[in-house]
């Protein structure tokens, strides 16, 4: 019997590869709309700060590899991965024509977030299954990862060894990235998948002192969730008696790769923020390529094939 051959689209955010390409890419995040040139020159001065561009690129690639790997050694000859990118090249759609051209007729979808949210799980399976109609391709996915026990061994192994250096008074704070209320209001599942993630974290490691912070809120007219990050440093530098700290422990478990909302976000303007105020400040690794977690992401591919 011939096995047959399956389409993993792996997908995730994307980022400028080059100086040249953030102009671009920015505009398609902002739908088509150009930023002005104040916006521009502030993106590409954070992209300075955390040394020229994001190693997003090179970190998905590293994530493709290790999930391959992982899937030829399960079922070798079986799957192959491939790159869809939401705002830079390969774009989703141009990834499943590849798909499509190869002669493959099954696409499952695994999105680098592990937390579904009709906003980003949703829309990327959602522009995957578009894509792929004309084709007559059948897709399948990957919809949440929130409480995979690797992951959450990975998240609580780096805790445990980041919390053993900071004063015996740390807050974790776990965070992802934030979305427009309107999006919660209308029962999107993510703050919950959000606070799984935690829950699971903070009960392997028996951890007391923890919250949930959001952080990298878009700069739109409309209010996002929170609290915000900066916010909760604040009310933890004010708190006073039995409420107070001495420090705090990020958890970014929203995030699966080390890039700007977390190298800049986080390590610089977190960190600057909280030890202004007097707060040791650190955060756990980010999963990219781990072989535990890339293997994790392999058994789910094919038990939803």
């Amino acid at each position: 019997m011939t096995t047959e051959r399956i389409a993993v689209l792996l997908m995730a955010y994307g980022t400028p590869s080059t100086k040249d390409e953030i102009l671009p890419y920015y505009t398609d995040i902002r739908r088509g709309r150009a930023p002005t040139p104040e916006l521009l020159a502030e993106l590409t001065a954070r992209y300075d700060a955390i040394g020229g561009l994001s190693p997003l690129k090179q970190l998905t690639e590293a994530q493709q590899s290790g999930l391959q790997h992982a899937l030829d050694a399960l079922e070798p000859g079986r799957y192959t991965v491939f790159l869809g990118l939401k705002h830079a090249t390969p774009f989703i759609e141009e990834s499943v024509n590849d798909i499509a051209a190869q002669g493959l007729t099954r696409i499952v979808g695994v999105v680098l977030a592990p937390h579904f949210s009709s906003y980003s799980i949703g829309q990327y399976l959602g522009r995957t299954r578009e894509a792929a109609t004309p084709h007559g391709i059948e897709v399948t996915g990957v919809e949440s990862w929130a409480i995979e026990p690797a992951f959450v061994d990975f998240l609580a192994h780096d805790m445990r060894a980041k919390l053993s250096g900071l004063p015996p008074r740390t807050k974790v704070l776990f965070t992802a990235h934030s979305l427009p209320q309107r999006i919660i209001d209308a029962g999107d599942p993510y703050p919950n998948e959000l606070r799984a993630t935690a829950e699971a974290v903070a009960s392997e490691i028996g951890l007391s002192h923890w919250s949930i912070a959001w952080q990298s809120a878009g700069r739109t007219p409309e209010p996002w969730i929170g609290p915000d990050i900066l916010a909760v440093i604040d009310e933890l530098s004010a708190a006073e008696g039995n409420e107070a700290f001495d420090g705090v422990l990020v958890c970014a478990c929203g995030f699966v790769a080390d890039h700007l909302e977390v190298l800049y976000d986080l390590d610089i303007e977190a960190a600057r923020h909280a030890t202004d105020r007097g707060l040791a400040f650190a955060r756990t690794a980010c999963v990219n390529d781990d072989r535990a977690v890339m293997a994790a992401l392999a058994a789910r591919v094919v038990s939803v094939s």
